[in-house]
């Protein structure tokens, strides 16, 4: 049996009871005897459906949880490690030293109303007030992931997660090149990254695991390259037959290939590191700031799609695991608008002439379907 009582030198009551042969003592932070009693009656009862009491919840604090969920990432050697660290810095100035009790809705509510008010600067010296949804709601699926692990945890650190509320992202980018928008940015690239760009543009692949390819992943006689798994964001291996261009590109490459270097793209046998000054040059010069290399990955998606190839199929060669994403990345353009109008009126003259025809004829000749394509 539990016991409410006063310590030493102190107004408030306390209570003490046992779990499993252990005492535990906590103060019920209140003057009034009803209080530490009905502190103490849920206490009991906690332990009496088998759960851990309050008390333990109210000692693991956000930084306990913060450190297993970046233990989590190390152990599962998990390549998103960095972002992690930045969301954990970032939830820490405002939810480090918190107790895990501590971390309600309402709280979290007030760390995003925080993060959409405050002001950032740039590097260039200007001055922005707020953060973007999506980056936000990056820090809040961290502290969701992290929050979760402490309520799997044997003995749990968690006793409820808390709601969070995400917010609504808008800013997806819906950039793709047209096809005489990418060869101008072709004319204007140096020549060690047109071919980076001519594969991204064909097969959609990721800057990633285009900078990393190496000539063991390439049988120039099959036609193919191979992606091994656990080397793609999905952790899923692939292989794509390449096109006449695109195999001709590569061949003359090997040609050219550095020796003592194993990659397929480098420059002057060296890996190709950072690039964006060049890239952002060239989409200047060719009348499209602002355009990315990720936006081929866009464009090669939209372009299979439009050639005739098989969604599914189209999927294996980009990598994508997921249809919304895929979706996502499968663009309509004003082109796609246009020649759906022109398809639309094409086929209501063909109805008309179908019409016309059906009216001219006899009315004792058998009529027959006429079928066109």
């Amino acid at each position: 049996m539990g016991c409410v009582y006063r310590r030493k030198n102190s107004s408030k009551y306390w209570i003490k009871y046992s779990r499993n042969g252990k005492a535990f003592h906590e103060s019920s932070g209140s003057e009034i005897k009803a209080v530490a009693e009905q502190l103490l009656k849920r206490r009991e009862g906690e332990i009496a459906q088998g759960k851990p009491p309050g008390v333990i919840f109210d000692r693991v604090t956000f930084d306990e949880l913060a450190e297993d969920y970046l233990t989590e990432f190390r152990i599962n050697k998990k390549r998103s490690i960095t972002r992690a660290e930045h969301s954990v810095k970032t939830l820490r100035a405002w939810f480090g030293g918190m107790k895990v009790t501590q971390i309600t809705t309402t709280e979290i509510r007030r760390y995003v109303d925080r993060r959409l008010t405050e002001i950032r600067r740039y590097v260039d010296g200007r001055l922005k007030e707020g953060y973007a949804n999506a980056t936000i709601n990056r820090e809040l699926t961290a502290l969701k992931r992290l929050l979760n692990l402490g309520a799997q945890c044997t003995p749990a650190k968690v006793a409820q997660v808390p709601y969070i509320p995400m917010l609504k992202e808008d800013n997806v980018r819906q950039g793709f090149f047209e096809h005489e928008d990418f060869q101008k940015v072709m004319g204007y690239l140096p020549g060690y990254l047109r071919p980076v760009a001519f594969f991204g543009y064909c097969t959609g692949w990721r800057k990633s695991e285009i900078l990393s390819l190496t000539w063991k992943q390439v049988d120039l006689e099959a036609g193919t390259v191979r992606l091994e798994p656990g080397t793609t964001k999905n952790k899923e291996g692939r292989t794509i037959f390449m096109e006449p261009d695109l195999l001709e590109m590569m061949k003359g490459l090997y040609r050219k290939r550095a020796l003592g270097c194993p990659l397929v793209f480098h420059h002057k046998g060296h890996p190709i590191q950072d690039y964006r000054k060049a890239w952002d040059a060239a989409t200047k010069k060719a009348g499209i700031p602002g355009m990315l290399f990720h936006d081929l990955r866009r464009t090669a998606v939209r372009n299979m799609v439009r050639a005739g190839i098989p969604e599914r199929v189209a999927m294996a060669i980009s990598g994508h695991k997921t249809r919304a994403v895929f979706d996502r990345y499968n663009i309509t353009s004003l082109e796609d608008l246009r020649v759906a109008a022109q398809k639309r009126q094409d086929y209501r003259n063909w109805q008309s002439e179908q019409l016309q025809f059906s009216y001219s004829r006899p009315k004792n000749e058998q009529r027959v379907t006429v079928l066109r394509p």
